[in-house]
């Protein structure tokens, strides 16, 4: 239990809101240091994590180039996309995302995210899909509409990724059910998930057209409301 101290200080040190990466390097070394690992031990153990997460660092760079976009118009230009595609509903545009999320997922594509595509893209046109079709939309209808577009972003990448042979995840199962004496192969693994990810496919396009059939009836019943009243 004493190799679990990292995780206490961990929780400590953020608590008292100490530096985040002094505690880190911190519950790191004490950490090794109980596990019965040198000095130089743990810094190779550190620098070899890094260097094979290095490219997390992309996340941060894609963040200002969002706000760039955005601020130049990147939502009113994707909302003058889909309010000129009369067909387009909230559902169909959340359909396609997943569609082409999983699809760069099994090939470990890094295309996609909730900051990089749901905020400023996806979200903003699966509403507009809905409120050029009812303009009496409402903020309950928009919180529906953000959750699914949050969800359809879910859906892609977390069922999508395992497909691809050399994913973490699929490393991961592979490794796991090594330790229990079961010998498997990435392949194998990766085969084993593009039927769960077929079905997590069919599940979300359930999903979305429920959500197109829920926000028309609330919509279309809450205008002949209105009309009655007027009348």
């Amino acid at each position: 239990m004493i190799k679990l101290i990292g995780v206490v200080i961990i929780l400590i040190g953020l608590v008292l809101k100490f530096d985040t990466l002094a505690v880190v390097l911190v519950a790191g070394l004490s950490t090794g240091l109980v596990s019965g690992l040198s000095i130089s031990e743990i810094l190779s153990t550190i620098g070899e994590a890094f260097v094979s997460t290095r490219y997390m660092s992309i996340f941060l760079l894609t963040l200002p180039v969002i706000g760039i976009l955005e601020n130049n118009g990147l939502q009113e230009r994707a909302s003058i996309l889909i309010k000129n595609m009369k067909s387009m509903t909230a559902g169909k545009v959340l359909s396609v995302y997943t569609f082409v999320r999983m699809g760069a997922a099994a090939m470990s594509l890094r295309l996609g995210g909730h900051v990089q595509f749901i905020r400023p893209l996806i979200n903003p046109m699966a509403y507009v899909a809905s409120a050029a079709k009812y303009p009496n939309i409402t903020g309950v209808e928009e919180e529906k509409i953000k959750g699914y577009a949050a969800a359809s972003e879910n859906f892609g990448n977390f069922f999508g990724q395992n497909v691809f042979v050399a994913s973490g995840g699929v490393l991961l199962v592979v490794g796991t059910l090594k330790e229990f004496g079961i010998e498997v192969t990435p392949l194998e693994v990766s085969k084993s998930a593009i039927p769960v990810m077929l079905i997590a496919f069919v599940y979300a396009l359930i999903q979305f057209y429920i959500m197109d059939r829920k926000i028309k009836k609330v919509l279309e019943n809450s205008e002949k409301t209105e009309q009655m009243k007027e009348a």
